[in-house]
């Protein structure tokens, strides 16, 4: 099978490794698969085919870069944005090197003005993409591909106001599902507390039921958008369906993803962003367990994205969205 090169958060490099299958060679932050596998939870994002190009300095690197760009051009018309992507593995001079190669790409395609005012930086967004990617290994081995698929993930930034840095991981995860709360929409986040999670969903406009015994802090405290309920998250019932279920609690990912169950089969909520701790669980079980069309969450989901976050540590973070029809149970 042609290669694939996945790219991953350094330090789970052998979690992508086995979902990928087939893994020809890995380094810091990436996995050579012989299979073409896209839309893998450990993946951020993945170039399938990728041509490898050597140069002993910038320059020569840079020059191959744009050589290969200009050769696979031809013919093609460019009258939209496109994604241009430079990224390198490991330490932070590889970085710097990467930033050189991307200057003297650029230097060395000016004569392209109108196409290269079209490139836009950065990682590819969710979904099949065409355009230019680039990941260095090495300071003298590049991988280029024209296509590449992207799982969603990236850094996001911070608010001084939210009370916790879980608040990135839901930002985050809106990206994923490609939905976020609206204004009006109502929005049940078990365990919530600091709020980091109910935080960001009021700054969007939408009320939010803080359900957990511990305190809320910083912007989540005293928010007219944010009502705490100070009470168990396992044993809360909602009303009525809430258009949102978010889940953010240190427990047996086991648990939660029952919890989730419950609510998925009762149709309590439409979307839900919930995070699993998988710590020293296998997170390729807890996969399949949600996955499974027995399992009662895959199959009541018009969308079910599972992925391990830039933003996410020892977890994984399911998103998902319910059929029309399923979200219209009751509480209690």
């Amino acid at each position: 099978m042609p290669p694939a090169l996945h790219v991953c958060q350094q330090g789970f490099e052998a979690f992508l490794a086995k979902e990928a299958g087939a893994c020809r060679e890995k380094g810091p932050g990436w996995v050579m698969s012989a299979s073409a596998a896209t839309d893998l939870c450990f993946a951020h994002f993945s170039l399938p085919q990728p041509l490898e190009l050597e140069g002993e300095s910038v320059n020569i690197l840079a020059g191959r870069i744009a050589d290969y760009f200009l050769e696979t051009s031809r013919g093609e018309l460019y009258e939209a944005v496109w994604p241009l992507c430079f990224e390198a593995a490991g330490v932070e001079s590889l970085n710097q090197r990467c930033r050189g190669v991307l200057k003297a790409f650029q230097e060395k395609t000016s004569r392209m003005a109108r196409v290269m005012r079209l490139a836009e930086e950065g990682r590819p967004a969710l979904g099949s993409w065409r355009g230019l990617f680039v990941y260095l290994t090495d300071f003298k081995r590049a991988f280029a591909a024209r296509q590449a698929w992207g799982g969603g993930q990236r850094r996001m930034s911070d608010d001084p106001r939210a009370p916790s840095r879980s608040y990135l991981k839901v930002e985050e995860a809106y990206l994923v599902l490609r939905e976020a709360p609206r204004p009006g929409d109502s929005v049940a986040d078990l365990g919530a507390a600091p709020g980091g999670w109910s935080f960001s969903a009021a700054q969007r406009g939408a009320r939010v039921l803080a359900v957990d015994n511990g305190p809320l802090k910083g912007g989540a405290l005293d928010n007219p958008l944010i009502e705490h309920c100070p009470q168990d998250a396992y044993k809360f019932a909602p009303e009525r369906t809430m258009d949102w279920l978010f889940c953010d609690m240190i427990d047996d990912p086991r648990k939660v993803l029952e919890l989730l169950r419950r609510w998925v089969r009762r149709g309590w909520c439409r979307k839900f962003i919930v995070n699993l701790k998988f710590g020293r669980h296998d997170p390729f079980l807890l996969l399949r367990e949600a996955a499974s069309s027995q399992g009662g969450i895959s199959s009541r989901c018009s969308v079910l994205r599972p992925r391990h976050l830039f933003h996410d540590r020892e977890e994984i973070t399911l998103v998902g969205m319910l059929k029309e029809g399923q979200g219209r149970g009751h509480g209690r």
